[in-house]
């Protein structure tokens, strides 16, 4: 199968080797990975901020930067959620309404669509130690992803996955609200860190940078003894040359 890639810009810029792992994770799948460079920006950020207007101008690139009638996957719940149900209000009943259509039921998170289409759960991938899953809010409430990374994951040589207290309980990143509300932010990332310490476990992963970047940033602050991961990079660690 032939998919366009679409690179969030918070992975461009902060964890490009995401963004590569994610190619080789879709290539050892089978895929033929197509990369657009002029890509950019969902939208996301001006969207949440309430600049709607900015965000439709920059959602009308996104929508011109992919083909209508391509598999779109991304290594991002939270921008795939944007695009699939958040365009509606930018884009219905504008010109652009049947392509925003087509491209909304053609975008998938990466493990939905590992897991989903593909029905490929097992890279050979090898990682030693005790992980907990953090369900991002928009993997579980927007993309409804609960069950595929766990499938995931289960299949990694050497991981033992565990639960996490309060796991659907949100981190505290949320965008704009950890600058908004900083301190509310923080206790919310000491908490899940807290409870991921108590079960033991020496990574954090998800399918959101965003998430693991606000946790990382609390971890380290603290000097804490665990570590987060993207999935992404959970999936091709120990083949290949990563």
């Amino acid at each position: 199968m032939t998919v366009e890639l679409f690179i969030p810009c918070f992975i461009d810029q902060l964890y490009p080797e995401t963004a590569f792992n994610t190619v080789k994770v879709l290539e050892k799948a089978g895929c033929t990975v197509k990369y657009n460079p002029e890509q950019t920006c969902c939208g996301q950020p001006a969207f949440n901020a309430g600049f709607w207007d900015d965000a439709k101008t920059v959602g009308s690139k996104f929508l011109n930067d992919f083909k209508e009638d391509s598999v779109i996957v991304s290594p991002s719940a939270s921008c795939t959620g944007m695009v699939r149900n958040y365009y509606n209000d930018l884009f219905t009943n504008t010109t652009a309404h049947n392509k925003c259509r087509n491209i909304q039921s053609n975008i998938y998170e990466l493990s939905d669509f590992l897991v989903n289409i593909l029905q490929v759960d097992y890279f050979g991938a090898e990682l030693d130690g005790r992980a907990v899953y953090h369900d991002s809010c928009a993997g579980l409430r927007e993309c409804k992803i609960k069950d595929e990374p766990r499938a995931l994951l289960s299949k990694v040589h050497g991981l033992d996955v565990v639960d996490l207290k309060d796991g659907e309980t949100c981190c505290g990143f949320g965008g704009t609200f950890s600058v908004k509300f900083d301190a509310i932010s923080s206790a919310m990332a000491q908490q899940k860190v807290n409870h991921a310490i108590d079960a033991k476990a020496d990574y954090i992963i998800s399918t959101d940078a965003s998430c693991l970047l606000h946790l990382q940033s609390y971890i380290d602050k603290n000097s804490l003894p665990i570590q987060t991961l993207h999935i992404a990079d959970v999936l091709a660690h120990g083949w290949g040359n990563v």
